[in-house]
């Protein structure tokens, strides 16, 4: 049972890391689960990292740190359909593998998205309906290969521009909006069992995007398509992401429509390095600001940050000179942001037993 206030939160005490356990205290908040993605290690290989980072797997590997994860890249059209037709599950199934070894939830992600395609997609001179074959055949084997591991899968990634309109991929130019109903309809279908949500960035203040994500909503659940869920990418800047009320009146919204929400690729990137006191102070109140504003909605089942480690993060890659997004440094010391999480959580805690207590004495009083 959670709180729909949006109080700023207090600033509580730093907590020893070793009692202060972000996934323990989301399920004490009421959440499902708190996750961290990863990535393979013959993917850090490949970025120039070394493979083996024992203190690393620890982390990942205690449930009450982190309950759930999700392949960074491992499912992604590139690897598990390199050539038409021509299946390989090697990556996917590393990180499959270990959250059921460790007993963790898995986030899988994601089905049918306009990047980090396999080249024969761009290349080829689709009609609408050797495309429809071919994200059909896509989305029923890997959705198959992977039905009764997945908690949710990531159905269609990033299909809309800043200004709610559809993105130009290869799927919308050949279909329309069609492909995202054809994906939705396969994936019901090939994992009954997964809840399928849409996935973006930038779904995290009210505008034109956020529209558009519940456009999408309601264009399947007309058809009579199955949604489950909508993700909020939550890839922040520090200092610059929505503040607690926008989160929070942007995760009731999707609620509005009876679907539940996640927070799916979380981090906060400095956009100046090294980082200061001050830019570690404001990534802290965003992190905080984000888990809080899940964690306070009903609706809001799990919050998922984009890998853990700063050496791992998809952001110096994309973003030159910007970095430090997530709540490890390189030598293995949390962020200022780790104690901003632990604070939020707690603060959800509290409001969830204070309203426990309030509706039972309202019980025992009637």
């Amino acid at each position: 049972m959670r709180s729909h206030l949006t109080t700023a939160l207090p600033l509580l005490a730093a907590t020893p890391l070793a009692s202060a356990q972000i996934n323990k205290w989301a399920q004490a908040a009421g959440l499902k689960y708190f996750g961290a993605a990863t990535d393979t290690p013959g993917q850090r290989e490949r970025a120039g990292l070394e493979a083996a980072y024992p203190q690393y797997d620890a982390i990942l590997a205690d449930n009450d740190m982190f309950g759930s994860t999700t392949p960074t890249n491992g499912q992604k059209w590139l690897f598990v359909e390199p050539e038409q037709g021509v299946f390989n599950f090697t990556e996917g199934d590393i990180t499959a593998d270990l959250a059921a070894e460790q007993g963790k939830i898995l986030r899988c992600h994601a089905l049918v998205w306009h990047s980090q395609l396999a080249p024969w997609v761009e290349a080829t001179e689709w009609t609408p309906e050797t495309l429809t074959e071919a994200i059909t055949l896509h989305v029923q084997t890997v959705a198959e290969h992977y039905k009764g591991q997945c908690y949710a899968w990531d159905v269609v990634n990033e299909a809309l521009n800043e200004d709610g309109t559809w993105r130009e991929s290869v799927f919308y130019e050949v279909l329309g909006e069609d492909y995202i109903k054809l994906a939705f309809r396969v994936a019901s279908e090939a994992d009954p069992e997964a809840k399928l949500y849409y996935n973006d960035y930038n779904l995290e203040r009210p505008g034109a995007k956020v529209n558009g994500a519940l456009r999408i909503v309601e264009m399947l659940q007309e058809d009579g398509i199955r949604i489950d869920g909508v993700g909020m990418q939550a890839h922040f800047t520090a200092g610059g992401a929505p503040s607690l009320d926008e989160q929070i009146e942007v995760i009731e919204s999707y609620a509005a429509l009876g679907v539940e929400v996640a927070l799916t690729e979380l981090d906060v990137r400095l956009e100046t390095l090294p980082p200061t006191e001050e830019t570690l102070a404001l990534q802290k109140e965003d992190y905080k600001n984000a888990v809080a504003a899940c964690a306070q909605v009903d609706a809001c089942v799990g919050v998922t940050v984009w890998d853990f480690y700063d050496p791992f993060s998809w952001v110096p890659y994309t973003f030159e000179g910007e970095g430090a997004a997530l709540l490890w440094f390189e030598d293995f010391t949390v962020h200022p942001a780790y104690n901003g999480v632990i604070a939020a959580l707690k603060n959800a805690t509290g409001l969830c037993a204070s309203k426990a207590k309030r509706g039972m004495a309202q019980l025992f009083n009637a």
